[in-house]
């Protein structure tokens, strides 16, 4: 039986188990149900298998516990920062091919990495409020407040996301899911999960405190999500949430409800940034099963 190198990494994080961990397999050119099996092994929300690629540096691919994704932030971050510490790559601009595309991710000197959104699509959506309030364990009065100055969209930077505004910390934070209706809702919207964010952060320096919640993708709740933080981002400045005056850098803050706080960088210009530092939490082998007959090498 063929072994791996396979990694656990903390993205959006400096201390290790913290952030949103993300398995990552630098030799990835594996079948799709060998990929499948690893990411289901590891159980982390992503796992990122670098492959080689004829359109850019490299590519890369993102499984679930239970399915493909097209698109991962912090799975891209992690692989990125990993491969800057061990030698791999240099600073600088680097291209990764995905599923949506080619993307550019950019590693600083610092091991801080920068990874380029697709162009930004916002759309905004007519919401019951009451319903969603049931789905989230949260007074709907607490979406109401905000709603009308920033109403709720679907928002997507590379992958879709339902964003939703909440007046209170203390409303985000006790909130208590139905994750069927929450995969009900996502599926109605057709979006990979519901980001909830307020704008009372628990530190000074952060833009907002966010939560995101994926059930219909096999992730109940995300720790850190930079895809998601990429189309908030967008949608920030679609709504025009600070009144013309979107800061140059916002930091959003997510994952202390799961003890697994982190801080993601987001820039929208011309083009939507999303940036971290990440941290090796595991570095070892991982058995891979043998591909079935019928199998196809993905590469």
């Amino acid at each position: 039986m063929q072994t791996r190198r396979t990694l656990l990494v903390d993205a959006f994080a400096t201390e290790p188990l913290s952030g949103n961990a993300a398995g990552v397999v630098p030799d990835g050119d594996l079948t799709e149900s060998q990929m499948q099996s690893v990411a289901s092994e590891l159980a982390v929300s992503e796992t990122a298998f670098v492959q080689s690629s004829g359109s850019a540096d490299r590519r890369l691919r993102f499984f679930t516990p239970t399915r493909e994704i097209d698109l991962c932030g912090h799975a891209t971050i992690a692989t990125h920062a990993h491969l800057y510490r061990d030698g791999v790559i240099d600073a600088g601009t680097h291209t990764v091919e995905t599923n949506v595309g080619v993307l550019d991710v950019e590693v600083e000197a610092d091991g801080i990495v920068w990874m380029t959104q697709e162009s930004p699509t916002v759309e905004s959506v007519d919401l019951d409020y009451a319903r969603l309030g049931e789905a989230l364990g949260i007074d709907p009065a607490a979406f109401r407040d905000v709603g009308e100055a920033v109403p709720p969209a679907v928002a997507s930077t590379g992958l879709p996301f339902l964003v939703v505004p909440v007046n209170f910390l203390e409303h985000l934070g006790n909130a208590d899911p139905d994750f069927t209706a929450v995969e009900k809702l996502t599926d109605e919207y057709d979006v990979a999960g519901l980001y909830v964010f307020t704008f009372d952060a628990l530190e000074a320096d952060t833009t907002l405190h966010a939560r995101m919640f994926a059930p219909g993708i096999g992730i109940p709740e995300d720790p850190v999500t930079g895809t998601a933080s990429g189309a908030c981002g967008a949608y920030l400045r679609h709504v025009d949430a600070f009144d013309g005056e979107l800061p140059e850098k916002m930091v959003f803050e997510q994952g202390h409800f799961l003890d697994r706080p982190g801080r993601v960088h987001v820039r929208v210009g011309t083009e939507v940034r999303v940036g971290g530092f990440a941290v090796t939490a595991l570095d070892g082998s991982l058995s891979v099963p043998p591909a079935p007959d019928d199998d196809i090498l993905e590469a």
